[in-house]
């Protein structure tokens, strides 16, 4: 796993008038502090990719869907430096991710319609000065093939 992610498995407590799952507490050995709340779509066969923050942690949370989630380590001096993640999260297994800052991550759905990510970064989203780097879903800096492979 690259330095510094954490996966939290997440728990549904069920019971006949709907379930509860828990996805983020301020008690959590990984949690560090709140920025923000955002939820965001992503259509079939679309690729949300490739960003990364300089200062924010991002704790992401597929809430409808599944989604192949992918993390990449560009931090010169990390011991998992170039290394690649895939995470498979959604409502058939229910984590949150804390990915850390300078790891490019993306994420597409696995099934033929939208997922909802739930986001709670670290640090609110600065309009007029992102804390935010881009990448081409397709940049070969990474080279990654956002293919759905059948294993």
């Amino acid at each position: 796993m690259i330095e510094g992610v954490k996966v939290k498995s997440l728990r549904v407590n069920l019971d006949e008038r709907g379930y509860l799952m828990e996805i983020l507490r301020s008690d959590d050995d990984f949690f560090s502090e709140f920025g923000q709340c955002y939820i965001t779509t992503v259509f079939p066969s679309v690729v949300k990719a490739w960003h990364m923050h300089r200062n924010q942690e991002d704790n992401i949370c597929a809430l409808k869907g599944n989604i192949k989630l992918v993390l990449y380590d560009s931090r010169e001096h990390s011991k998992s430096m170039g290394e690649l993640n895939e995470l498979f999260i959604g409502e058939r297994s229910p984590a949150i991710v804390k990915v850390p800052p300078l790891v490019y991550h993306g994420f597409t759905s696995l099934e033929n319609e939208s997922a909802m990510v739930l986001n709670l970064p670290s640090e609110p989203y600065d309009h007029d000065e992102p804390d935010e780097e881009r990448l081409p879903w397709n940049t070969s800096e990474i080279g990654y093939e956002w293919t759905i492979q059948n294993r």
